[in-house]
C-alpha cells in the first residue's frame, strides 16, 4: 500500500509554466526507464492474489461458524462500501462547488480524473470476493483447470477487442475512446476474468501450492512468466507499460499474478522473519487497520497538500528536476501523515458494522450490483460531479439492501482483511507455509 501512495506521489507532477500557468504531468511516466520498472512496480495483480489467499481462510473460517456465502458477502460488500461513502460525499460536494464558483471545467476534469482513478479497485475487488464462495468450490474440484478456462477466456477478450481496433470484423476502425467506451467496451469481461484468475492464484498459494516449490523451479516460474510477458508485449500487439494493461486488465496482468505469488514465495523467510519486529508489526497494524482509508483517500490529500504549496510564496519545485525527485520521500511522509490524521475520524467506516436481518442470495447480487455500477462507470468515463452523486447514492442503496447500514459494533474495530492476512502468512498454510 505504501508503494502504491508512492508510486502515485511520483504521478503527480505539478509546477508552474514559463508564463506562470498552472502545469499538471504524469512525470514518472515520461522517464524512459519507467516501463521497465512498471514490470516489478505495477502490484495491483498481488493484491488479488493475497486477497484470494484472505478470501480462501475466511470462507474457511465462516463455514467453521455456520455462516453462508450470504453472509460473506455483505460483510466484505460493508467493508468497502462503507469507507468509500465519505469519499463520495467529499467528491460530490467538491465537485459541486466547483460548478458553483465557476472554476475552469477543464482543469477540474483534469485533477478530478486523476483522484478518481485508484476507484477502480473497489469494484473488482468486491466482484471476485462476492464470487469468491462459489470460485473456492470450483478450485477444491477442477483444481488448476480453472484459472486455465479463466486465463482462455481473457486471451479471448484481448483478442475481440484488438480486432475491433483493428477494425477486422467488420465493425469499422474503433477508436480507444470517443463513442461510449470505444475499445475498451470490448475490454470489460477481463475485470472478471483476469482479476478471478489472479484471485485463484491466491488459492493455491494458501493451498501451499507453490511453498512446495524448490527455490530454483520458483526462480524458474517467474523467469517463465517474464519471458511470456515480453512475447506477448513484442509480438501481441500488449502495451510495455504495465499500468496501461491494467484497465481493462490484459493477459499479462493475469500472467504478472503467476510471477509475483512465485516471488512472494521466496521471500517468505525473511519477510517472516521481519514481521517478528515490533516494527514491522506496528505498521502493518497501523496501516492494516486503515488500509481503505489510506488508498482511497491518499490521491486526494495529494492534491490538496500540493494546491497548499501552489498558496505559498516559496516556489514548487519543476517536476523531474534534481529538487523534485529528492523531495519525493519526504513529500510521501508528509501525505501519510495526513492521511493518518484523518484517519482518526474515518477508521470507524473500516470497522465491521451491526448487520440487520440476512437478505436473500438474490437482494445480495442486486446490491453487488449496485455499488459495481457507478464505480465502473467512474473508471470508463473519469469522476464527474453527476457520476460522484450516483456512486454515493448507489452505495448507500448496496448497504440498505444488505442490512450493513448501521454503526460499528462496540469495543475495538476487529482486524481488517490485511491484517488477518499479514499474520496468518506467518504461519504454515494446509500443504505448506504461505
Amino acid at each position: 500500500m505504501i508503494l502504491v501512495v508512492f508510486v502515485h506521489i511520483l504521478f503527480t507532477g505539478v509546477g508552474r509554466a514559463a508564463d506562470g500557468t498552472l502545469l499538471i504531468e504524469r512525470t514518472v511516466e515520461g522517464q524512459s526507464w519507467f516501463d521497465t520498472a512498471s514490470w516489478i512496480l505495477n502490484i495491483m495483480p498481488l493484491f488479488f492474489v493475497v486477497g484470494g489467499y484472505a478470501a480462501r481462510a475466511g470462507w474457511r473460517s465462516a463455514q467453521g461458524r455456520g455462516e453462508d456465502a450470504v453472509g460473506f458477502v455483505r460483510l466484505r460488500l460493508a467493508r468497502l462500501a462503507r469507507p468509500a461513502i465519505p469519499v463520495f460525499v467529499f467528491f460530490t460536494v467538491a465537485l459541486g462547488a466547483t460548478r458553483l464558483l465557476g472554476i475552469d471545467p477543464a482543469l477540474v476534469d483534469t485533477i478530478a480524473i486523476g483522484v478518481g482513478s485508484p476507484l477502480w479497485f473497489l469494484a473488482a475487488y468486491l466482484l471476485v470476493q462476492a464470487l469468491a464462495p462459489w470460485m473456492i468450490g470450483l478450485h477444491a474440484r477442477w483444481g488448476v483447470r480453472v484459472p486455465l478456462v479463466l486465463l482462455a477466456g481473457a486471451a479471448a477478450t484481448d483478442s475481440v477487442r484488438f480486432l475491433v481496433a483493428g477494425g477486422l470484423l467488420g465493425l469499422g476502425p474503433v477508436p480507444p475512446t470517443g463513442y461510449g467506451l470505444g475499445t475498451e467496451l470490448f475490454g470489460i469481461p477481463n475485470v472478471a476474468f483476469v482479476w478471478l484468475f489472479a484471485q485463484q492464484i491466491g488459492f493455491f498459494l494458501f493451498d501451499g501450492w507453490f511453498a512446495r516449490r524448490r527455490i530454483w523451479q520458483l526462480i524458474g516460474l517467474i523467469a517463465l512468466g517474464y519471458l511470456a510477458i515480453w512475447c506477448l508485449v513484442s509480438l501481441g500487439g500488449y502495451s510495455w507499460n504495465m499500468l496501461s494493461n491494467q484497465w481493462p486488465p490484459t493477459v499479462p496482468l493475469a500472467i504478472l499474478a503467476v510471477v509475483q505469488a512465485a516471488a512472494l514465495t521466496l521471500m517468505h523467510r525473511p519477510l517472516t522473519a521481519l514481521m517478528r519486529t515490533r516494527a514491522a508489526q506496528g505498521v502493518v497494524l497501523l496501516v492494516g487497520s486503515r488500509l481503505m482509508t489510506v488508498y482511497l483517500w491518499h490521491l486526494p490529500m495529494i492534491m490538496a497538500l500540493t494546491g497548499v504549496q501552489l498558496l505559498l510564496p516559496a516556489p514548487l519545485p519543476a517536476p523531474g528536476s534534481a529538487l523534485w525527485w529528492w523531495t519525493r520521500v519526504p513529500f510521501l511522509l508528509v501525505v501519510l501523515g495526513a492521511v493518518w490524521l484523518l484517519s482518526l475520524w474515518l477508521v470507524r467506516y473500516e470497522q465491521a458494522p451491526r448487520l440487520g436481518s440476512a437478505p436473500t442470495t438474490t437482494l445480495t447480487a442486486v446490491a453487488v450490483a449496485v455499488f459495481l455500477a457507478p464505480i465502473l462507470a467512474i473508471t470508463a468515463y473519469g469522476l464527474d460531479l453527476p457520476l460522484a452523486a450516483c456512486a454515493l447514492i448507489c452505495s448507500a442503496a448496496a448497504l440498505l439492501l444488505v442490512g450493513a447500514y448501521r454503526g460499528p459494533r462496540g469495543g475495538s474495530a476487529p482486524a481488517t482483511t490485511a491484517g488477518r492476512t499479514a499474520r496468518t502468512t506467518t504461519r504454515s498454510a494446509p500443504g505448506g507455509r504461505a
